[in-house]
């Protein structure tokens, strides 16, 4: 039987977990750290309004290392730490397939960096124990846990952490990500996987996608979210687990007109249980590359889009009914 905490007390005031998604510091969002304190424009609001905001972070933190053999190569000065921070972001996944793009000298520079920041990191460490290790916060009494997964296969042969080998947490081993799943919930009452997942330019989740989410959920996992398509994936319930297939682009670094529309997605907490999910709708600036909150027929139309890719994730629009065991 898997073991639970103790419940927690149930705040009168939800708790809010906000995310977003991948984010770049590359060609014209580079620019945007000559001022990191403003780098995110005002969707930092959004993100900063929540208990706890989390975003992929896609890149490494580094101007060392050697390229790996891919087509493309990210990485970013420490500013960019400074950057993300200034936004409201607590705490970012690093289990994407850009990280490690400088390879194990880039990864120890990104990890460090870090640390020195003091940006709390899941889904990387210098061992597999670290890439699967949760991060843990506590908001009004209720333990939060976040992980970080990267299903992308894509070098993930010499980029997986080892017992002897730095790297990051991987989706593609299924028992791995379910024992994190299950440790984490052994000492936290809520638990959040945030996955790098999907086929891009999809609009619905693959078979692999859909095999995790429900892997995860099983195992404990009271929120799943994602990113890595460059397009938003839909969203809603699977039991009493909310999962959000695609969050697409965030701060990103060249324009894509087909993949602009993005957003932060609040969900709220009522203890330790996922009681609703918000969908505050943006677009990403064809100049800039920040996600600007949207308003208006813009507003409408991307929250129109988002909640229209439910039907093909097989999720459904609420929760069950909590009478109903």
């Amino acid at each position: 039987m898997l073991a639970v905490p103790s419940s927690p007390a149930r705040s009168p005031v939800p708790i809010t977990l906000a995310f977003a998604g991948d984010v770049h510091f590359m060609e014209r969002t580079r620019t945007l750290l000559s001022e990191p304190s403003t780098a995110f424009g005002p969707v930092a609001s959004v993100l900063g309004a929540a208990d706890v905001a989390m975003v992929n972070l896609e890149t490494a933190i580094t101007e060392r290392g050697t390229e790996e053999p891919k087509e493309f190569h990210f990485r970013a000065p420490p500013a960019s730490l400074v950057a993300v921070r200034a936004a409201g972001v607590d705490v970012v996944s690093l289990a994407n397939n850009h990280t490690l793009d400088y390879g194990a000298v880039g990864l120890s520079d990104t990890l460090a960096s870090a640390a020195s920041a003091g940006l709390p990191f899941v889904g990387a460490g210098a061992d597999a124990a670290a890439a699967y290790a949760p991060w843990v916060t506590t908001v009004r009494g209720v333990r939060i846990a976040f992980l970080g997964l990267n299903q992308v296969s894509e070098l993930s042969s010499t980029w997986a952490a080892t017992a002897t080998r730095p790297g990051l947490a991987y989706g593609l081993d299924v028992a791995a990500s379910v024992a994190a799943v299950r440790a984490a919930r052994a000492v936290a009452d809520v638990v959040v996987v945030y996955v790098h997942w999907g086929e891009e330019y999809s609009s619905c989740p693959t078979s692999s996608q859909e095999a995790l989410a429900s892997a995860l959920a099983s195992a404990g996992a009271s929120v799943v979210v994602g990113t890595h398509a460059h397009v938003l994936q839909g969203a809603g319930w699977l039991g009493r687990t909310y999962v959000a297939y695609g969050l697409s682009n965030f701060l990103w670094w060249y324009n894509d007109a087909g993949s602009n529309d993005t957003g932060v997605l609040v969900v709220r907490l009522s203890g330790a249980g996922v009681t609703e999910a918000t969908f505050v709708p943006a677009y990403i600036s064809r100049t800039t590359g920040q996600p600007i909150p949207s308003t208006g027929g813009e507003a409408t139309r991307i929250s129109g889009t988002f909640e229209a890719l439910r039907p093909c994730t097989g999720l459904s629009a609420m929760p069950p009914d909590p009478a109903v065991r």
